[in-house]
């Protein structure tokens, strides 16, 4: 026990976070194989099984739930402390870690992650994106982007400047055979690609025009949660979908798409970037706000 390291800890703590050998070391940068040594190792040591393994799902004992309430606080200790270190430092440096959803991903990767690692070459940025809402803290990430109603309270949130839309959209051989809805209630006539958010649940639509505001339980034979793959089968006429407008506004403009309801779906506050409210920031985390601020600046709105 006396050998084991802060990696051997890091190690525990992504695979109780994310359920899985396999995607935990896809987080730590090595091979399921050496997790999997690793792990092996330091329960040798500890003389204790942190982990029930079968070839379907991974969990922890009850020694292995001990072991990480106990880690857990002591390795986010250990990260203030190295920020508060490297909060010093005048040239930014280290790794950023960034959790976003999908969409907002691709809205700041140019602009904002590729930006920053052209001016700090000494930096390095990891951005995972999932649909669901998690603890950054918790789970060690640096920075969140979400849209603007889903920052949690206690964060402190920077506006990134642009106002997002959703957008209805179907193909115009869909449209041809079928008719355009008028109101949102003419959904319920239509054949439209449902969408299962993160928890299970499936997401209603939601429309506002002149403050009156609807939301409309759509109805289809198809159901997906990836974006991609709903536009994919909105463009083969598998019937109307529901979109943020900056995602399908190239087809809408190109023909590919028709848009429908557009009165019916007003611009709302846009994505921000939010961060724990900690005293002391590393000096990439200020760079990457400064940034952020800047093109939120240009953009707009300044935070």
């Amino acid at each position: 026990m006396d050998r084991t390291g802060l990696n051997d800890l890091e190690a525990v703590m992504a695979i109780a976070r994310r359920g899985s050998f396999r995607a935990a070391a896809v987080d730590l940068g090595m091979s399921t194989t050496a997790l999997s040594h690793a792990i092996g190792k330091l329960e040798t040591g500890l003389g204790v099984r942190l982990f029930n393994r079968t070839t379907r799902s991974v969990s922890l004992t009850d020694a292995g739930r001990h072991f990480v309430d106990r880690v857990g606080p002591a390795l986010r200790e250990i990260r203030d402390a190295v920020d508060v270190v490297r909060s010093q430092q005048e040239v930014p440096s280290g790794t950023l870690r960034i959790n976003a959803a999908p969409v907002a991903a691709q809205e700041i990767m140019s602009p904002l992650v590729l930006e920053f690692l052209r001016r700090h070459p000494e930096m390095t940025v990891d951005l995972v994106t999932e649909g669901r809402l998690i603890d950054i803290v918790a789970e060690g990430f640096d920075l969140g982007v979400r849209v603007a109603d889903l920052v949690p309270s206690d964060m402190i949130a920077v506006s990134l400047g642009r106002p997002q839309r959703y957008a209805v959209v179907a193909s115009p051989d869909y449209f041809a055979q079928h008719g355009r809805p008028v109101v949102p209630a003419d959904l319920v006539h239509h054949a439209c690609i449902r969408v299962r958010l993160p928890n299970g649940a499936m997401y209603r639509w939601q429309f506002e025009r002149r403050g009156e505001i609807v939301q409309v339980d759509v109805r289809g034979r198809v159901t997906l949660d990836e974006a991609g793959l709903a536009r994919m089968a909105v463009l083969e006429g598998a019937g109307v979908g529901f979109f943020m407008e900056r995602s399908v506004l190239a087809d809408i403009k190109d023909g590919r798409l028709l848009r429908v309801l557009e009165d019916w779906t007003p611009p709302f506050p846009g994505l921000c970037l939010y961060y724990p409210g900690r005293r002391n920031p590393s000096a990439g985390l200020r760079a990457f706000l400064a940034l952020a601020r800047d093109f939120a600046a240009r953009n707009g709105r300044a935070p």
